[in-house]
């Protein structure tokens, strides 16, 4: 029987996505449910599975064209793997039924290693995915699974071995190389996001500095008892976040969005938390922050960030928000000034914590301090409410204990 694959339904908000890659070739086995083809599209990379185990037997759709929604990509026949594993079944059988006939016996055994051998470099998808992001060549991997199959660590371990360095190609004195390649969709997504950002709101962006140590001292502290009773490391961001949540509570026309001429004041605290990914810059959301605790938020950053290297982030991971929150510290940024999220009203700017000399009580100290960044839409938010909003932030992360005080 003939089996289709087909595209699977996009969100609303996606019309296409780009095909990346096909892990199978023509005359493949297939296993249910095995990644056949990865689509990428304006949020996510999509894994496609196969609906039945056979054999792919025709390519609809090739690698870089564009797809809809449902569009079929290729076709399996679901016989051809029961027949051509007939005769691997049939081989042992007949081996034990006539020990006598010495000819058939040995084609018995010849045809089960050639079935192995089929196997041998056919690398399993996960090895498939991280060989792509690695540049690593599948089929120059001498694979230690079964039948020979390439798993994830032989690929790790082929691209951790030192590789003979390959005589570098003469450049012509005077070359001025030059390479151009297309954006990927995440990236131009993002891009047009960015810019749409920029000439649709009016971004104001107010400064402070907050003293870290307070939070660092706590941290310090308790880090080793909290990891041992929530199994998650406690980081910086989730004390971010409450503190963001308290001041959004305080002044709730910085956790709004614009309507056409209409002002949306959220009755709920989904924050977005930036995560950089080998395909670019993405969102995803906290969904209700306000009724999650420390460890909750804390477990859900490491798993957005596990989703965002492996490129399985969903959709409806990124859908949403009304407030976010970026870190542009954790690669050694000291300054900047965030971009808004549309249609989000604000976004709250982390940077890198230095040491630097501070005056406190007439005295100069030195103190582990971070520059933050509030970055607002001041179509609705006033400077009044923008700076309350970063100072409240600011107080909170000086005096953790107000966060459980709720002061």
């Amino acid at each position: 029987m003939i089996v289709e694959v087909n595209v699977p339904v996009f969100a609303e908000s996606i019309t296409e996505g780009t095909l990346l890659a096909w892990h199978k070739k023509i005359g493949e086995a297939v296993a249910r449910d095995e990644i056949l083809v990865d689509i990428e599209t304006d949020k996510v990379v999509l894994e496609v599975p196969a609906p039945q185990a056979g054999v792919l037997v025709e390519i609809i759709v090739n690698e870089g064209d564009t797809v809809t929604s449902q569009q079929v990509l290729a076709k399996i026949d679901t016989e051809a793997a029961a027949v051509s594993a007939a005769p691997a079944q049939a081989a042992p059988a007949a081996e034990a039924a006539a020990p006598a006939a010495a000819s058939n016996a040995q084609a018995g055994v010849a045809m089960p290693a050639a079935a192995s051998n089929a196997q041998a470099g056919v690398a399993m998808p996960a090895a498939a995915k991280l060989a792509a992001e690695k540049g690593v060549d599948v089929g120059s991997i001498q694979g230690s699974g079964r039948d020979g199959r390439v798993l994830k660590e032989d690929v790790q371990n082929a691209s951790a071995a030192p590789k003979a360095a390959a005589p570098a190609a003469p450049i012509p004195v005077g070359a001025r190389p030059e390479e151009r390649v297309p954006m990927s969709r995440l990236r131009a997504r993002v891009a047009e996001r960015l810019l749409a950002s920029q000439q649709e709101n009016a971004i104001l962006t107010t400064f402070n500095e907050v003293n870290m140590k307070p939070i660092m001292d706590l941290r310090a502290k308790y880090k080793e008892k909290f990891e041992k009773e929530h199994g998650v490391k406690l980081g910086f961001m989730s004390f971010f976040v409450k503190a963001a949540v308290a001041a959004l509570k305080k002044y709730p026309v910085v956790n709004a969005s614009v309507d056409g001429k209409d002002i949306v004041y959220h009755g709920y605290f989904d924050i977005g938390i930036a995560i950089g990914s080998p395909r670019g810059l993405v969102v995803p959301i906290l969904r209700d922050a306000d009724q999650m605790s420390i460890a909750d938020i804390e477990q859900a950053i490491v798993d957005y960030a596990k989703k965002a290297k492996d490129g399985k982030i969903a959709i409806e991971d990124l859908t949403g928000g009304t407030f976010s929150i970026t870190n542009g510290g954790t690669f050694g940024s000291m300054m900047s000034t965030p971009i808004i999220n549309p249609p989000q009203s604000a976004i709250l700017g982390m940077h890198a914590t230095k040491e630097r000399a501070v005056v406190e009580n007439g005295q100069v100290v030195v103190r582990p301090m971070m520059y933050l960044a509030l970055s607002y839409d001041h179509r609705i938010i006033d400077g009044r409410e923008a700076v309350l909003t970063l100072v409240t932030i600011k107080d909170l992360l000086e005096d953790p204990a107000r966060l459980l005080l709720d002061l």
